[in-house]
């Protein structure tokens, strides 16, 4: 699918203009002023501002602590973030002790499971080496934590 973004301001770390952005399968191929391209989505940003999604790389979802939870689980947490303009989570998983990181990884992603609206990642808080997990098993995650996205959410982001 492509997207046409037409006279939307443009904001980057070094930059603050007025273009349109073509993306094609959800990648940033074009930006320009006044684009004239075919794209099955054209979008009128004009007065709007056109930023890339953001990443929020510290949340706590549905996440146990002191007795309580979190307030937030994935998807009213996600939610909240997609209208921020925030398209990905890196959320912490606690490891419960005598559970393998991979069996703490598991349980994390239940809870999302089937509550995911942005694009999601995990990192491990590491809570027990002696009779939970390895220090081979820890080495091993990144493999293991691939993002996962309920659509690609890319910039530029689309509302599901």
């Amino acid at each position: 699918m492509s997207v046409l973004i037409k006279g939307g301001r443009i904001l980057t770390a070094a930059d603050d203009y007025v273009a349109d952005v073509y993306a094609e399968d959800e990648t940033i191929t074009l930006i320009g002023e006044s684009l004239d391209v075919a794209a099955d989505k054209v979008i009128d940003a004009s007065g709007k501002y056109v930023l890339p999604g953001c990443v929020d790389p510290h949340t706590h979802l549905d996440m146990p602590f002191g007795g309580t939870v979190t307030i937030d689980d994935v998807e009213s947490g996600q939610t909240a973030a997609a209208f921020g303009g925030t398209t990905t989570h890196v959320d912490f998983v606690i490891q419960p002790q005598g559970s393998t990181f991979a069996q703490a990884l598991d349980e994390w992603r239940a809870k999302a499971d089937g509550k995911q609206v942005i694009d999601m990642g995990y990192h491990m808080a590491v809570t027990d080496l002696k009779e939970g997990g390895t220090l081979e098993e820890l080495a091993s995650l990144p493999d293991e934590n691939r993002a996962s996205p309920p659509t690609s959410c890319s910039w530029p982001t689309r509302a599901r």
